[in-house]
Formats: structure tokens, C-alpha cells, sequence
């Protein structure tokens, strides 16, 4: 972890804090909590969606995008959870009035104290809200990456399943490395001498 204003702000390759947050589960129209620590400790990927806040307008179109993949991350046994500052009851209040949440079903988290996203270095205090962020966490409970936009630029949620479909795979592989762009089925890297200035060749060559 590095300072930041006083505040120990997380880096890639630091473990995520035991911490619990309360949530709204929209699948089953309740409130409960989010224990990242008990999610490390059942071996799960962890995906979180911070968003500035509720009743705004490029949130939602982003919630929406992260539910078109919902079941996919789901089967690459990936905890998906949206959060933003807001309160688990304006959670549910913007889920049951914002026609394009519809099929949102993974828990929005209430980090409305701020303390998450001042770790995680995205905090807004001017106005209590968070930046855009997007953290995968590996089973381990590592945070292997993060994406962080400004507030009127949305994600795309397909590049998120491929970064978890690569960290996967070279958590799988160890000796492997993962191409610009690589998917299931293409040819991956294995870094060594014999690679270097020969990258080109290594992605071409027709498998023997």
C-alpha cells in the first residue's frame, strides 16, 4: 500500500481488506451484507463496480452493460457487486424506478461512509461520491487490477470478462503470459531468451 493524503490507498498486488459492507440483493429483494474476506476465504473472483451514484445517468447504462454478463461471470465463478456511497435503501429505490436496471441481479454494496473508496484511492471528497473503478480480486484475495475512469466516460463490461477469462488462465499457467487482446483459445506468450525480438514469430507460427 502507498499514502495518500494520510490514507493507505491500495496497489496492484496488495490484498484487498477483510472488510464488510452492508448491500441490496436485488435477486431476492433484500438487504444483507458483502464479506470480502468470507469471499477469499470460499476461493471466489471477485469483480466490484464502483459508480459515482444512484439516480444519475451514465450509471445506469453501465449497471445495465455489467448485467448482459452477469451469468457469464457467474459461471467463471466471479462475485459480481456494484458500489457506490449510496445507501442500501436508495439502492433498492433507483433498482425498482430506473427501467434499464431491470435485470440487474448481483448486489449493489453501500460504501457510504467513503472508507472502501479511500483505499481504494477513488474517493471524491468534495462531494462524497467515487470515481468510476472497476478492481478484480483473485481468489486469493489479491487485487490484480483496476481500471479507474473520469465521471462521464462509461466502461465496457466485455473487457472485464476477458481480463477475468486471462487472469484465469496464467493463474492456471504460471509460465504463461497473456497477449493485447487474448481470448479462450489463442496462443499465449511464454516469456524466457529465447522469446526476446521474436514475439512476432511465437504469435504466427502455425502450431505443429
Amino acid at each position: 500500500m502507498e499514502r495518500e493524503n494520510g490514507i493507505k490507498v491500495l496497489r496492484i498486488g496488495d490484498r484487498f481488506p477483510e472488510i464488510t459492507l452492508p448491500a441490496y440483493f436485488p435477486d431476492r429483494g433484500e438487504e444483507g451484507t458483502i464479506d470480502f474476506a468470507q469471499l477469499s476465504a470460499e476461493g471466489k473472483w471477485v469483480v466490484l463496480v464502483f459508480y459515482p451514484a444512484d439516480f444519475t445517468f451514465v450509471c445506469p447504462t453501465e449497471l445495465a452493460d455489467f448485467a448482459r454478463f452477469q451469468d457469464e461471470l457467474k459461471a467463471r465463478d466471479v462475485v459480481l457487486v456494484g458500489v457506490s456511497t449510496d445507501t442500501v435503501y436508495t439502492h433498492k429505490a433507483w433498482l425498482e424506478s430506473e427501467k434499464l436496471l431491470k435485470d440487474v441481479r448481483f448486489p449493489l454494496a453501500a460504501d457510504h461512509t467513503g472508507h472502501l473508496a479511500r483505499l481504494l484511492g477513488i474517493y471524491n471528497e468534495e462531494d462524497g461520491t467515487a470515481l468510476r473503478g472497476t478492481f478484480i480480486v483473485d481468489p486469493e484475495g489479491y487485487l490484480r487490477a483496476f481500471e479507474v475512469t473520469w465521471y462521464n466516460v462509461g466502461r465496457n463490461a466485455e473487457e472485464t470478462v476477458r481480463l477475468i477469462d486471462a487472469f484465469k488462465f496464467v493463474r492456471e499457467n504460471p509460465d504463461a503470459a497473456c497477449p493485447a487482446g487474448w481470448r479462450p483459445g489463442q496462443k499465449t506468450l511464454r516469456p524466457g531468451l529465447d522469446l526476446v525480438g521474436h514475439v512476432y514469430e511465437a504469435l504466427t507460427e502455425k502450431d505443429r
